[in-house]
């Protein structure tokens, strides 16, 4: 798993699939999982929820040192503040933490305003 990710590390990404609405969502972690498929729901084995995955192209390869497919996995922690508005992340956000509004196939998600501060210290409107 990878928290800091570069564009060209996504280059096989097809589609990002919510499973949530991120619309109140100020922030998402993204991360780079192992999977044994190229497409569907991947294993979730953190505390928290996933909120989306991104979907592979047909043609993707494998990972030659796991045999296994690198998926990127959005998902919020039990202490993240859309979970616990007045927790840690009150004001401030996690290294892999980017704006949901900036997610797109092939593209590592940005930090934002909103994403690192959040509504509630009066970063940026919607």
């Amino acid at each position: 798993m990878s928290s800091m990710l570069q564009d060209n590390q996504l280059a096989d990404e097809e589609t990002v699939v919510w499973l949530e609405s991120t619309e109140n969502l100020d922030y998402v972690r993204q991360a780079l999982d192992k999977s044994s498929r190229r497409r569907g729901k991947p294993r979730y084995e953190r505390d928290g929820r996933m909120i989306g995955y991104v979907n592979l192209l047909p043609g993707a390869d494998k990972d030659p040192d796991s045999g296994l497919f690198e998926r990127r996995t959005f998902f919020l922690l039990p202490h993240d503040r859309p979970n616990t508005p007045t927790g840690p992340y009150e004001v401030g956000a996690p290294g892999e933490a980017v704006d949901p509004r900036t997610i797109e196939p092939g593209r590592v998600g940005l930090k934002t305003p909103r994403s690192q501060r959040g509504l509630t210290a009066g970063a940026v409107a919607s």
